[in-house]
């Protein structure tokens, strides 16, 4: 039988890590999580409710093994735009459908989605896709790292 580790709270920044944990968006939304780190060590995530991982937060726990979550490549929608009414219409249409948003200047970034696509391109805007890491916006109800 494999010890899993439990990591249930936050290193300090300057906290030098163990191993690193790659988690696509959807699992870094999760406060309770058995995974498995990029080194191999079974490992139980137990934060708070509510928490959101975000990439370059470390964890430990009682044993003070150190992990830092990294976010992992996934598919998703780019777009870009000097116009910033038509910038700002697009993340409103799409802020309305409680859709996780990545904000940068003059750029824009969502989980790929074909129905959101077509929606920002009747918009008038040019949706590209590629594959990187999606670290949206916390929220406006949650902590800001």
């Amino acid at each position: 039988m494999t010890t899993m580790l439990k990591l249930t709270e936050l290193a300090p920044p300057e906290t030098q890590a163990d191993d690193v944990l790659t988690l696509p968006f959807e699992y870094r939304q999760k406060s309770r999580l058995p995974a498995r780190t990029d080194g191999g060590v079974a490992v139980g995530v137990f934060l708070p409710r509510g928490h959101r991982l975000r990439s370059g937060v470390i964890l430990t726990g009682t044993e003070r093994f150190k992990v830092l979550i990294k976010a992992a490549p996934e598919t998703v929608s780019v777009v870009c735009s000097d116009d910033a009414l038509q910038f700002a219409r697009v993340c409103y249409h799409l802020g309305n459908r409680h859709v996780a948003l990545q904000i940068l200047p003059g750029e824009l970034r969502y989980l790929s989605d074909h129905v959101l696509d077509h929606m920002v391109e009747g918009l008038g805007l040019v949706v590209a896709h590629d594959i990187m890491p999606f670290e949206p916006e916390a929220g406006a109800y949650h902590s800001h790292d």
